[in-house]
């Protein structure tokens, strides 16, 4: 057997790199799903695997070593806690500000142009909203409520999702006469074609500041401070700005 021949039967080829894994806030799938591809097109080799979720479910799973490179969540609190707990890399960096919106279906009894307040009307029958015990646009849809002196009215309306995406779901199925989700899940194509929305005043609520942070834990460091870099650049900027999302404060 030639000496070339028996090289190749000895090769092998080097496994494929892992994914670098991203913890990320149900409102992120839209902008995530234009910015993955991005990225991967500026770093080849760098595949991007993302799983969703309210960001406090999420920090729960990092609590038990959930195998994870980047946290992307919906607030700030939840990458401080992450950080205060020795589960980063460092402490969290803000990336983008986002916002919330009122929507309801084309079909549906109530007109979101009504305001937060009309919500305590018959003609909305039930309303979505994010848990707020661990989801960051739940509670900026509580805070809003408030504001708006509609809070205990609407509470035997509510219709609760685990995250913000399950909120908009609940809307756009029609069981809920309207949602207060994402300003980027109203936007999205589906949401955009079934439904119209009105933007809520961002002085009714605290703002929703989203930050993450590389985990400590990570396998793929440095691949996930570049994709975070890449979150912060320009490019990323102008995604995240196409999705609903202002630059971060």
């Amino acid at each position: 057997m030639n000496a070339p021949l028996l090289a190749l039967l000895f090769f092998v080829a080097p496994p494929p790199a892992e994914p670098v894994r991203v913890a990320a806030a149900a409102s992120l799938k839209s902008a995530l799903d234009e910015i993955a591809p991005a990225f991967e097109a500026q770093q080849p080799g760098i595949e991007v695997a993302v799983s969703y979720g309210a960001s406090g479910s999420l920090l729960a799973q990092l609590r038990q070593r959930a195998p994870f490179d980047l946290f992307l969540s919906a607030d700030a609190e939840y990458p401080a806690a992450a950080h205060a707990e020795g589960l980063s890399d460092g402490p969290p960096s803000a990336y983008a500000l986002g916002r919330l919106a009122l929507w309801a279906r084309d079909d549906s009894p109530f007109d979101p142009a009504r305001g937060l307040a009309a919500l305590r009307e018959a003609e909305a029958r039930r309303i979505a909203i994010a848990n707020p015990r661990h989801a960051p646009y739940g509670r900026a849809a509580e805070a809003a409520l408030r504001a708006a002196g509609a809070w205990e009215a609407v509470q035997p309306k509510l219709l609760l999702g685990e995250n913000v995406a399950q909120a908009a779901h609940f809307a756009h199925q029609g069981a809920a006469d309207a949602g207060l989700v994402a300003l980027a899940t109203a936007l999205s194509p589906a949401m955009a074609a079934a439904g119209r929305h009105v933007v809520v005043d961002a002085a009714l609520h605290p703002p929703l500041v989203h930050a993450g942070v590389v985990l400590a834990h990570a396998p793929r460091r440095e691949a996930a401070r570049a994709l975070f870099e890449f979150l912060v650049s320009p490019q990323g900027r102008a995604i995240l700005a196409r999705h609903g999302y202002a630059a971060a404060p």
